[in-house]
Formats: C-alpha cells, structure tokens, sequence
C-alpha cells in the first residue's frame, strides 16, 4: 500500500472518529472496521498457524476488538489509532482462543475420520440415493456407532453456533437461538458474532442432558425426534428439554 493511500486512510479513520464521538451510530462506526479491517486480517494471519481455529472464525472475534477500540478511543490523545486498536485486536483473539481450547482438544485421528466421512457420505448418499443412516456411515468408515457419535458431537462444537438455527417447540412454536440475545441493537454482523460467542459459554453452563439436547437440535440438525431415538428418551421428554434449556439460556443471557 503507498504511502499517500496509507495517509489517506488514517486521515478519514481520525475524521470518522471525531464525528463518532460526538454522534455516535451503527454507520460510522461500520465504516470505521471496513477502513481497519486490515488490522484485523493481519493479527488474524498471525494467529492461524498457532491454532486449529479457521481463519474466518479469526477474523470475525478480531472484529470484535476492532469494534472496542472503536468504542474506546480518544480522539484528543495524540496516538495512531492503528497502534491503540492492534491490542484490543488481539487481546480479544487471545481471549478467544485461551476460552475454547479446552473444548477443542480433538484427537487427530477423530478429525482425520471426521474429514473421511464428508466423502464416504457423499458415496453413500450417491449409491442408496438417499441420505445414509449412522450406523451405515460408522460401519464405512470401519468404526463403532458409538464412537462415531462422539466424533460428530466433538467436531461440530469446534463450528460457531448459529444464531439462527430454527427450532419447532409447542410452547414457543418457531424459534431461534437469537431470538435470546436480549439487545435488539444487536444487528450488524460484529456483534452477531460476538452473541454467538456468547450463547456458547452460555450452553456449556447447562445441566448435561439438556445440553445434550440442545446440542443435538442445534449443533447437529437433528428433529426433536432423531434427538429422542438417539438418547433413548420419549420426544415428550426432548421437548421439555428443549423449552427448559431455552428458558435457562434466556436467564443467562439476560
């Protein structure tokens, strides 16, 4: 990038903050991360090969630190926004990164499987012409049922749970996930994935089989009925869990 273009940048970024400050809206500060996301992507290309995290996924908590420093910085201190914005970037990807390791200590083989049977599906799906059981999956890749179960839970948690993953329950008909996020200023795609973050320390506070539940409705797309057969309980008693977890979510969240 020259250094004209470099200046220009940084004398719009100064401009748009002055006004921020004093009327602050979702506009400015949009504009403010569309001419820093270069801050964001190049604290995020540092930390990918020093995580199992995608780049995407990176990216999106950077954004976050991005918004904060927006939030926080003072326009009438003589310092380079760039130098004040880069730690809260990447005080929020470390913060990230430091919560979920953890819940994403896979064993390389379950991710090795997991990668294999994204093709043994797609041949399966081809020869019965129709989406293959579980049991038919596990018995392709030369696995237990049980064991491929564990892998699937273990790989879908490493994705962003999403905000508007539908679910049909008799007490609350059609909902969502983000339908608990109890700001409903919460709309530019920023602090979406910050909520997302949000709902998932959330869940984990759960009692287990309501997570479970949970878990699998959401995470995994199953019908309250899969869900029943899989954890050998009735869909009454799924969708009680369901309602309850959805209840205790919202008081989390609030």
């Amino acid at each position: 990038m020259s250094t004209n273009i470099t200046q220009e940048l940084k004398s719009e970024t100064i401009k748009l903050l002055q006004q921020y400050q004093q009327f602050p809206s979702y506009e400015l500060r949009n504009k403010l991360v569309q001419l820093n996301v270069g801050l964001v992507r190049k604290e995020a290309y540092h930390w990918l090969n020093k995580c199992s995290e995608t780049y995407d996924d990176l990216l999106q908590v950077g954004y976050i630190g991005l918004i904060l420093a927006i939030e926080r910085f003072d326009v009438s201190k003589a310092r380079a926004f760039s130098s004040f914005a880069t730690p809260y970037i990447r005080g929020e990807i470390k913060h990230y990164l430091r919560d979920k390791s953890p819940s994403v200590r896979i064993p390389r083989n379950w991710l090795a499987i997991d990668r294999q049977a994204t093709k043994v599906i797609q041949d399966l799906r081809m020869k019965f012409q129709r989406k293959p059981t579980d049991q038919e999956v596990a018995s392709a890749l030369g696995i237990s049922l049980d064991q491929w179960h564990k892998i699937q839970m273990a790989c879908r948690n490493l994705a962003p749970l999403s905000l508007d993953a539908p679910v049909q329950d008799q007490a609350y008909g059609s909902t969502s996930l983000g339908e608990l996020v109890p700001d409903s200023q919460y709309r530019s795609f920023q602090l979406a994935q910050e909520d997302q973050i949000r709902l998932q320390q959330a869940l984990s506070k759960l009692e287990e089989s309501t997570r479970k539940v949970l878990e699998f409705v959401f995470l995994c797309d199953l019908t309250q009925k899969e869900t029943a057969e899989r954890m050998g309980i009735s869909a009454v008693t799924v969708s009680r869990r369901v309602k309850n977890g959805l209840k205790c979510l919202q008081k989390i969240m609030q």
